[in-house]
C-alpha cells in the first residue's frame, strides 16, 4: 500500500486572502475615535478577554500587544503588532482623508495581516474596508484554513457588524449573552 502526503501548499505562500467592508452611519473622525479607543474594544470585539500592550503605546506603530480571546471553552492567545497608522494624529481629519490602520497578528500555527482603510463615504457615513491575509503552519492549522476558509471571513464580518451596532446604537456584545 502506498501512502501519499497531503499537500496543503507552500507555507510561505498566502493560504487565504479576502476583503470585507461595512458602512457606518457616523462621520469618519467619530468612527476612527471609537475604533482606536481601547476602552471600547470589549464592547464590540466579541470574545475579547485581554488586550494589553507589551511594548509601546496602544494603537501606535511598532506597539506589540498580547491579545486573548475566549470562544466557549476555547481560549486563543496571540500577539498583535501595529505596522501602520496613518495619519498618526486622528483628530481634526481633513475632508477626503483616508485612514490606514494595519497590524500583524501571530498565534500558534497562524500569521494574519489586517489592512484597514477608512474613508468618508457621505456627509455622515464612513466606509470601513478590511483586507485580510492568512498564512498557516502546522498540519492542523493548515487543514483549518483549507477546509473552513469561510469561517475566518464570517468572523471578520461579524466584528464589523458588532462595531457598527456599538457605534450607531450603543449596543454592547457582552450584554447580548
Amino acid at each position: 500500500m502506498r501512502m501519499h502526503a497531503l499537500s496543503l501548499g507552500n507555507p510561505e505562500q498566502p493560504a487565504m486572502k479576502y476583503t470585507v467592508s461595512i458602512e457606518v452611519a457616523l462621520p469618519l473622525e467619530r468612527v476612527v475615535q471609537l475604533l482606536s479607543d481601547p476602552a471600547h474594544m470589549p464592547k464590540w470585539l466579541r470574545g475579547l478577554v485581554l488586550h494589553e500592550p507589551l511594548r509601546g503605546e496602544h494603537g501606535q506603530v511598532g506597539t506589540e500587544s498580547r491579545v486573548v480571546f475566549q470562544a466557549g471553552k476555547q481560549e486563543m492567545e496571540c500577539t498583535e503588532t501595529i505596522t501602520r497608522r496613518e495619519p498618526a494624529d486622528l483628530h481634526g481629519l481633513p475632508e477626503g482623508q483616508v485612514v490606514h490602520f494595519d497590524r500583524e497578528i501571530v498565534a500558534e500555527g497562524m500569521w494574519n495581516a489586517v489592512r484597514d482603510r477608512l474613508t468618508q463615504s457621505g456627509p455622515e457615513t464612513t466606509l470601513w474596508v478590511s483586507e485580510n491575509e492568512y498564512r498557516f503552519s502546522g498540519v492542523m492549522m493548515r487543514l483549518v484554513g483549507l477546509l473552513m476558509p469561510g469561517t475566518f471571513r464570517k468572523q471578520s464580518q461579524q466584528h464589523m457588524q458588532d462595531f457598527k451596532a456599538f457605534a450607531e446604537q450603543g449596543r454592547d456584545v457582552r450584554e447580548a449573552n
